[in-house]
């Protein structure tokens, strides 16, 4: 019994520590750098993991919210990849800083000019925007995912409240509390805001390779003990399997 006990032990480590490692493999997701406040502007991360063992990331497209246009949307080059911007007319007019909106950007396309990100790696996609809405606590950004193999992967479900979150879930950029230095960005001049959106791009930039260097490390932490926990869950069943016969033989003898 007590044997059984160690290997029951043993195999429930293996599964929690997996368990535990399982945000390593994430879906398509967006954070911003820094803060990502209401009224202002903002440099966000769309983050692709590949969880694919035989194919790579080519392709990736991201829907821009038409019921909160943003006026200024500005990919910064990745390099291997091209950025296609899609614009279009907004639904309802639109100002910034004085001036009439005729288009916004309703989509970013960017295409792999190499091998994309092959199994094992993720990509960062930073993009300035703004000036986020007042009115909102959230932007939703559906995306869809295409491998080297053709497949396609819709990260359009729109999680809800309260639910289970879906198995492809939108990327969601959640909006803190206006600022007061994200009010008077969105209330200056031309020049300021095109500032503004320069100095987001640099700020992008160099946070670029240190957030990769992180996101590896934790992601090779989490493989670790992913398998730390398969061995243990392992090990202990091995126990219980040799504690079982060792008894039997004791018994016949």
């Amino acid at each position: 019994m007590k044997a059984s006990r160690i290997a029951a032990v043993g195999a429930v480590s293996g599964i929690a520590v997996l368990a535990l490692s399982a945000p390593a493999f994430a879906h398509v997701g967006v954070q911003p750098e820094g803060v990502a406040a209401k009224g202002g502007y903002a440099v966000v991360d769309f983050k692709v993991p590949n969880e694919r063992d035989n194919a790579s990331t080519t392709k990736l497209e991201v829907n821009f919210p038409t019921d909160h246009p943003l006026a200024s949307v500005m990919p910064q080059p990745v390099p291997g990849w091209k950025a296609e911007v899609t614009k279009a007319k907004p639904a309802k007019p639109l100002e910034s800083h004085g001036k009439q909106i005729t288009e916004v950007v309703t989509k970013v396309t960017w295409t792999a000019d190499g091998k994309g990100v092959e199994p094992g790696y993720f990509q960062k996609f930073p993009v300035s925007i703004g000036a986020l809405p007042e009115d909102a606590d959230q932007l939703v950004f559906k995306a869809i995912q295409t491998y080297s193999n053709k497949e396609v992967v819709r990260w359009i479900e729109v999680p809800q409240e309260g639910q289970d979150e879906p198995d492809t879930p939108a990327p969601v950029l959640k909006l803190s509390a206006a600022e007061d230095d994200a009010h008077g960005a969105s209330g200056s001049s031309d020049a300021k805001a095109e500032d503004t959106g320069a100095d987001a791009q640099n700020t992008a930039a160099d946070a670029s390779s240190s957030d990769s260097g992180s996101g590896d490390g934790s992601d090779t932490t989490a493989r670790v003990l992913g398998i730390v926990g398969i061995v243990v869950g392992a090990a202990g069943v091995a126990y219980g399997v040799l504690a079982g016969r060792r008894r039997n033989s004791g018994a016949a003898a």
